[in-house]
């Protein structure tokens, strides 16, 4: 039998290949930096809250969101801020729940008209920057803008003393966008006990899982930052949808009131929720959580006033502000990820609604360098998309067919 013969021309090609091949070098890892780019060019960044609308109100009244530049430097104001349009873009936000906060210390009928003005400039800015907002009030709409490459944005209420306790009014918020709220905020409300105040309800007044349910029935979030445990308990063993903490952290990790109880954390993974770690320093760092609790002890000895000034500048030169850090921040993710799990883990900053920031993250800038610091310590790229965007869009979906299953229900 004649052998079939190889042509050399065909065979010398052959062998330059796979000489090249092993020739060539292996594909360079990607570096924590890199791997952080990539999540969050293909996944939606959501902040569970930020309060540059009242930033806004401050420079400009309630006409603000039709006036104010919003890509001025922010870090160059005399009270430095931390948001501006460029700033997002550095950070690639997908995302936004704005808070529309208004005081506890407003009377109701100035409350409920200040909170509507702060819908208002959300709403206005987004309308007058359509190349880098545009309003979304669902899941699909908030991937929808980020697909566009457009930042979505959501409208967020802290407290229910912004509507008056009132199911009604709760109603009118909603048809103006309003898509998460927190039961209460620094004291108790009407109907639910604050996390840092004395209990007025042991948890919940009457009328106060009326509001609850109506909540899930409009599909407006119910957020249970601010609220103290027994809220958190008894909110969670009534809501029939998932639940948020647009902006809290772990308390076992600094003792803070405004922080989650393990016990809590443990509960998201039944009720679907998630809760978004927030970057305020003394609520993720013990030693500044401490040096607060000292300095607002010594105003209240100082007294307002000159006097009192200038006796707060001798005692902040004599104890120094702790410094925080960005690692302390991931030290709280990771922790909440043991506890709740990856899918019950989120983003909420709260970036221009407190004086200073952890150092690496002093601006809306800076996400990139926290997902570049969980690459490190060995997160994988699924985590990373879940903490990005992935699990509270899974949460708000669930809360939309929640939504839908009550009213097709109460229309029967």
């Amino acid at each position: 039998m004649q052998k079939s013969l190889i042509p050399a021309a065909t065979l010398f090609a052959a062998l330059l290949i796979a000489a090249c091949a092993q020739a060539a070098p292996p594909a360079a890892t990607p570096t924590p930096e890199q791997r952080a780019e990539a999540i969050l060019k293909s996944t939606p960044l959501i902040d569970g809250h930020n309060d540059w609308p009242g930033v806004i109100r401050a420079l400009g009244g309630p006409q603000g969101g039709a006036t104010v530049d919003l890509s001025a430097d922010p870090t160059a104001r005399e009270k430095p801020g931390h948001t501006s349009i460029p700033l997002l873009r550095q950070g690639k936000l997908g995302a936004q729940i704005w808070s529309a906060y208004v005081p506890m210390s407003l009377a109701p009928e100035a409350a409920v008209k200040q909170t509507f003005e702060q819908i208002a400039i959300i709403r206005a800015f987004v309308a007058r920057h359509p190349e880098t907002f545009t309003f979304a009030t669902t899941a699909d709409g908030i991937e929808q803008a980020f697909k566009s490459g457009r930042i979505a944005s959501l409208i967020g209420l802290e407290g229910a003393h912004q509507i008056n306790d009132d199911i009604t009014l709760l109603r009118q918020a909603h048809a103006q966008g309003v898509r998460s709220m927190t039961l209460t905020h620094s004291r108790p409300s009407a109907l639910f006990d604050s996390a840092t105040a004395d209990p007025k309800h042991n948890g919940i007044a009457p009328g106060g899982e009326a509001l609850i349910a109506e909540m899930n029935r409009l599909g407006i979030l119910v957020d249970i930052s601010h609220v103290s445990p027994a809220v958190m308990h008894r909110a969670l063993d009534v809501t029939k949808a998932p639940v948020i903490f647009s902006h809290s952290s772990a308390k076992a990790i600094t003792n803070h009131p405004r922080n989650v109880p393990d016990d809590v954390l443990a509960r998201l993974k039944d009720n679907g929720g998630v809760v978004m770690i927030t970057f305020v320093p003394s609520f993720i760092d013990q030693a500044r959580a401490d040096w607060q609790v000292r300095r607002d002890a010594q105003r209240m000895v100082a007294g307002q006033g000159p006097a009192g000034d200038a006796a707060m500048q001798t005692w902040d030169a004599a104890n120094p502000r702790p410094v925080s850090t960005l690692s302390m921040v991931a030290n709280h993710i990771d922790h909440a990820a043991k506890i709740a799990g990856h899918d019950h883990i989120g983003i909420g900053g709260d970036y221009d609604g407190i004086p200073d920031l952890p150092r690496g993250l002093e601006t809306v800038a800076t996400y990139p360098a926290l997902f570049a610091e969980l690459a490190r310590r060995g997160w994988s790229d699924e985590n990373l998309r879940k903490l990005a965007g992935e699990n509270f869009l899974r949460a708000l979906r669930q809360a939309e067919a929640t939504s839908t299953t009550l009213q097709a229900s109460a229309s029967r």
